[in-house]
């Protein structure tokens, strides 16, 4: 299989059960709010004293719940605990065929979120994981910064034709238990 020619940004978290449900809708929603074009109304999560951007939009909301809702669902009967969330970034293009023509959606960036959910914490050990997962939560949105203000990121955009609605784009969200696609 040939890797796409779009730019992938991977991002890696080790979770407790305790928040995870926080982490994973404040990442996602940071994605958004990173490559949503249209009029987005700031939010900020704060998850373990790490302040991340979030996207103040009832559709936005109940999308990134209802992901989150079908990735506890898929870890819950599974025996590994992990799963992956595929967030697309794509454009609409004509597809001619012999007697139609109609469209396509063909992505042009892909985040791509590994999550595995870990045993409790011990007590003892609360202070140093809450600590190592807001270092990772820092790192993962310094990611997102500087991939969505390289070169790379910035030409990955393509040319935005339509202004109307709160992207110009189709984003669509995956959610993968053990390779396995699951919907909420």
């Amino acid at each position: 299989m040939s890797s796409p020619n779009y730019p992938i940004v991977k991002i890696d978290l080790s979770l407790e059960r305790r928040t995870a449900r926080d982490v994973l809708t404040a990442v996602l929603h940071s994605i958004l709010f990173h490559r949503l074009f249209g009029t987005v109304k700031p939010e900020i999560r704060e998850v373990l004293d790490v302040s991340m951007p979030a996207v103040d939009d009832p559709e936005i909301k109940q999308l990134v719940d209802l992901k989150v809702d079908a990735f506890w669902k898929g870890v819950e009967s599974d025996v590994n605990k992990r799963g992956e969330f595929i967030v697309t970034f794509s454009e609409k293009r004509p597809r001619k065929s012999w007697f139609l023509i109609s469209e396509e959606e063909v992505p042009w960036e892909q985040w791509v979120v590994n999550a595995e959910i870990r045993p409790p914490i011990p007590e003892r050990e609360r202070q140093k994981y809450d600590a190592d997962l807001a270092s990772t939560l820092a790192k993962s949105l310094q990611s997102m910064l500087t991939h969505t203000s390289s070169e790379r990121g910035r030409s990955a955009v393509p040319l935005i034709t339509n202004a109307q609605g709160i992207s110009p784009f189709p984003v669509k969200i995956v959610v993968k238990v053990n390779g396995t696609e699951v919907s909420g």
